[in-house]
């Protein structure tokens, strides 16, 4: 099946475009979490983060951190979520690199994204020091 996002991006699928550059597109979610939930996505297709090459990396981020205020303001948010999934584990659902800006109001009972957790692991210090040394030796 086709890439809806790879669509939008060929104006072979219908979107309510936001703000565009010449490497990145932002739109409306067809589905949103709140009013004003909207994508950010590079234009060429990635699957996940660690595929982009840093120059769209940077140009992706800049767009999503222009938009943020200006999605807010348009629907006067008293904040927003700002997040991506990265694999369908992380529950990536169209596997095209793609960054949330969630407007949050004060009474949507949404809370932290620490919520979509639940319970949270028990770690020792030594479980913190042998992640972090593995971190750290693959970066």
């Amino acid at each position: 099946m086709p890439c809806i996002f790879c669509q939008i991006v060929g104006d072979d699928a219908p979107s309510r475009p936001v703000y565009e550059t010449d490497s990145t597109l932002a739109f409306l979610d067809a589905n949103p979490l709140s009013p004003g939930h909207t994508l950010v996505i590079p234009k060429e297709h990635h699957q996940a983060l660690t595929d982009l090459p840093p120059s769209i990396a940077t140009d992706l981020f800049e767009t999503l951190n222009n938009l943020i205020a200006p999605v807010e303001d348009g629907v006067d948010a008293d904040g927003s979520t700002v997040a991506f999934n990265n694999g369908r584990a992380a529950g990536q659902e169209v596997m095209h690199v793609h960054g949330h800006i969630v407007p949050r109001f004060h009474d949507d009972g949404g809370g932290p994204i620490h919520a979509a957790f639940g319970r949270r692991p028990e770690l020792t210090d030594a479980d913190l020091d042998g992640i972090a040394e593995a971190i750290a030796a693959n970066a």
